[in-house]
């Protein structure tokens, strides 16, 4: 008798068990997915069948309030997508923001007929090649996770059942032995599509590093003979001509700064970027941003400001790294600033080096200056045009700072200007 009072309590037990177990792995795979699309996923499951779908599991997004006013948003688009059984495509909302744009592809979580769940991947551009086919493989793995958990809980609740019957009939035994070769099957493929989602992975990161290698050795070149050409022809070369070729420079040059950038991008995400510290005398790091910046400046009627609060010491840091901050800063100021003032402020103190960039310029709306670090923001469709820049060099900055333990800080107003401030651990030089 007290067998059966206890029996639904195991079960049920058990039941909560396997899916806390397999949630672990799910949000593993979500953030994974995350990862490789450069985008924002949203997992929905059931409690049980029959049960309503609901958020379980989010990456890529700002924050979780953004990840449920997200999921709210397309709650009907889900419920239609399970129905319906096949993936389709939507506009993503408005929380998802630039990692968005691209649109929203659902795709029905199915095990022998049954839906389990919705997989929500929202993607910068649309989804193709090893973007694609990382969508369609962790699907996959999610299904077969689930899958999975489902039939440990059905091998749980008969085991439980023989317990509590005291009986071992042939009937019996042969449920359990499928369940049991069920789960073994499962676990194969969910190994299966592990690796072959790890091996999209390396094919993307070879992609990158061999993409960038392949364009920057061409692209050295190419810059290196415009410059002996304008450094030795000068007396046979017409000034249309030179001008031209001062032109190519200068667009060489943004490039190949550009995918320098990715690259860096994508070896901080790798954590394949180490640190160098050194002796910095930050005065000289100063001179040199702004001697790199004038190109950026040209011909508007811009003046650069500095102002170092005494004493400034020599200090010990990353000397690459703070550089390619600054620079990278000044930049974005130049560019958006026709005419007026850039200013630098720095001190050390507190065993930090505190420096401010601020600008005249056109300023950042509020709305936009949640968004202006991620990776190819524009704050309109025309800055791309309008603006020098692939929406790269904020966002290279924040993991930057990052690496080095550092944090920044951002005022603006829009017709006003702009205000940026870093800080960064450091050890002083007596």
């Amino acid at each position: 008798m007290a067998s059966a009072v206890h029996a639904p309590a195991e079960r049920d037990s058990a039941s909560s068990r396997s899916r806390a177990d397999v949630a672990p792995a799910l949000r593993a795979l979500v953030t994974r997915l995350a990862a490789a699309t450069e985008g924002s996923v949203l997992l929905f499951t059931r409690d049980g069948e029959g049960s309503e779908l609901r958020l379980r599991s989010a990456a890529g997004v700002a924050s979780p309030d953004a990840a449920r006013a997200a999921a709210d948003a397309i709650a009907e688009s889900v419920a239609a997508n399970a129905a319906q059984g096949t993936a389709s495509r939507i506009a993503a909302p408005a929380p998802l923001g630039a990692r968005g744009a691209g649109g929203l592809l659902l795709t029905p979580l199915a095990c022998d007929g049954l839906v389990l769940g919705v997989l929500a991947t929202a993607t910068p551009a649309p989804p193709a090649g090893a973007v694609a086919q990382a969508i369609e493989l962790a699907a996959e793995a999610l299904a077969a996770r689930m899958a999975h958990a489902s039939c440990a809980d059905e091998l749980d609740a008969a085991r439980a059942q023989l317990a509590e019957a005291s009986r071992t009939t042939e009937e019996k035994s042969d449920e359990v032995l499928k369940l049991s070769e069920a789960l073994f099957a499962q676990d194969i493929e969910i190994l299966r599509s592990n690796e072959r989602l790890g091996q999209v992975e390396k094919l993307k990161n070879d992609f990158i590093e061999k993409m960038s290698r392949e364009l920057r050795t061409p692209l050295n070149s190419i810059i290196e003979s415009i410059i002996a050409v304008l450094a030795g022809e000068n007396d046979v070369l017409s000034e249309t001509a030179q001008q031209c070729l001062r032109r190519a420079l200068d667009d060489g040059t943004a490039f190949l700064r550009t995918l320098q950038n990715i690259l860096d991008l994508w070896r901080i995400k790798q954590s394949e970027m180490a640190l160098e510290v050194q002796d910095v005398n930050f005065r000289e790091v100063v001179e040199e941003a702004i001697f790199s910046v004038q190109d950026t400046i040209g011909n508007n009627p811009v003046s650069i400001e500095k102002h170092f609060e005494e004493p400034l010491p020599k200090i010990r840091t990353d000397l690459a790294k703070v550089n390619q901050v600054l620079f990278l800063l000044l930049d974005n100021a130049a560019k958006f600033t026709s005419q007026g003032t850039i200013g630098i402020s720095a001190r050390v103190a507190n065993g930090e080096l505190v420096c401010e960039v601020r600008d005249t310029g056109i300023g950042i709306c509020p709305d936009d200056q949640q968004f202006i670090f991620d990776e190819f923001f524009q704050v309109d469709e025309l800055a791309s045009t309008k603006y020098r820049g692939s929406g790269l060099g904020l966002a290279l900055v924040r993991d930057l700072l990052k690496l080095l333990g550092g944090s920044l800080e951002l005022q603006s107003e829009v017709g006003v200007g702009s205000r940026f401030t870093f800080r960064v651990p450091v050890q002083t030089i007596a």
